[in-house]
């Protein structure tokens, strides 16, 4: 348990940190959390929004700040206030796509907003500070599962190329300064409440407004799609266990890759089952092959032997699962 811990959550209303936080503060007593997020416009601000109420709701030991991780005075500030006991760094300019659009944003947060975090951790020692890295970083890689042990020097995109930075740095900074970190490459996360730019909620957005749906690389890709829930245990359980060492790197997926087809299909039949599109749809008519896009790899696939032998957990939860969750909550977050 995380009793009478003070820590400090980085974009907290994104995505998995939301999560992270509420679970976080529902299971422990006396547990302090300073979220903090800069409630960019990068996607619709009200989901953003939506999950900062629920934390909110819940009515617990939880302050708010809103701030941007590369502001290094508010970041010396936030530490020499709150003098955190562990950290857990989600903020970041997510996105691979947007990565070759806007590579000036990915510079300021990911790699000058983790840098300020070190830093701050140096001055202001934790007992841990876990990171989110990405499997973006293997880029092309051929062999599969991929492994933490593998080379990783060939990122296809500059969002891959600032993740792997962020390993390097907490590597140096492990090393100079005896910082425990860990790094954690989630691969393509989902659920309720998720990132409008990932390809299941553009996915449902287009199918019912009967638009069509762009598959790259004429469908032959595979996904190792993780329930949200699923990246939330794994740091949880990181986080209660504490680090195996200085520096350490994990996979969390679902070691079972996806055909990007059989994706569609599953989520055509969940979008139906919650009267979002009618039983004659026809999914087929509203798909349009193409070629992959810069940046895009054919396949993800998480080695997770490491997690489970060290945490004793390993991501479970089912593509038809998770997808049924998200097409409710799509249903009832914007209506029929």
């Amino acid at each position: 348990m995380l009793n009478e811990k003070t820590i400090l959550v980085t974009g907290s209303n994104g995505f998995i940190g939301s999560y992270l936080t509420m679970r976080l503060l529902k299971e422990n007593e006396n547990i302090h959390i300073v979220g903090v997020d800069n409630m960019n416009d990068y996607y619709d601000v009200a989901i953003k929004e939506y999950r900062l109420k629920k934390i909110n709701d819940l009515n617990r030991d939880y302050t708010f700040i809103k701030g941007d991780i590369s502001d290094k005075a508010f970041i010396d500030d936030l530490f020499e206030k709150y003098h955190f006991d562990l950290v857990v760094n989600l903020a970041a300019q997510a996105g691979v796509r947007y990565s070759i659009e806007n590579p000036d944003v990915y510079i300021e947060s990911n790699v000058i907003g983790f840098y300020n975090i070190l830093e701050a951790v140096r001055h202001h020692p934790v007992d841990h500070l876990i990171y989110a890295s990405s499997s973006s970083v293997y880029g092309g890689n051929t062999k599969v599962p991929f492994s933490t042990d593998d080379k990783v020097d060939h990122p296809v995109s500059l969002y891959a190329a600032t993740k792997k930075t962020n390993e390097l740095m907490a590597y140096t900074y492990s090393h100079l300064y005896g910082i425990k970190s860990t790094g954690l490459r989630f691969f393509t996360v989902y659920g309720p409440a998720g990132r409008p730019d990932m390809a299941y909620f553009s996915f449902t957005k287009k199918l019912l407004n009967g638009e069509k749906i762009r598959i790259f690389n004429y469908g032959n890709c595979k996904r190792d799609f993780t329930y949200v829930d699923d990246i939330v245990e794994g740091i949880i359980r990181i986080m209660e266990k504490g680090p195996k060492q200085d520096y350490n790197l994990y996979n969390i997926g679902n070691h079972h890759p996806e055909n990007l087809m059989d994706f569609v299909y599953t989520l055509g039949q969940c979008l139906k089952d919650e009267g979002l599109l009618s039983e004659d749809f026809n999914i087929d008519e509203h798909m349009e092959l193409v070629e992959m896009q810069p940046g895009d790899v054919e396949v993800t696939y998480a080695d997770t032997t490491p997690l489970q032998e060290d945490y004793g957990f390993k991501p479970d939860t089912s593509l038809k699962e998770g997808l049924s969750r998200f097409a409710k909550w799509y249903r009832d977050f914007y209506g029929n």
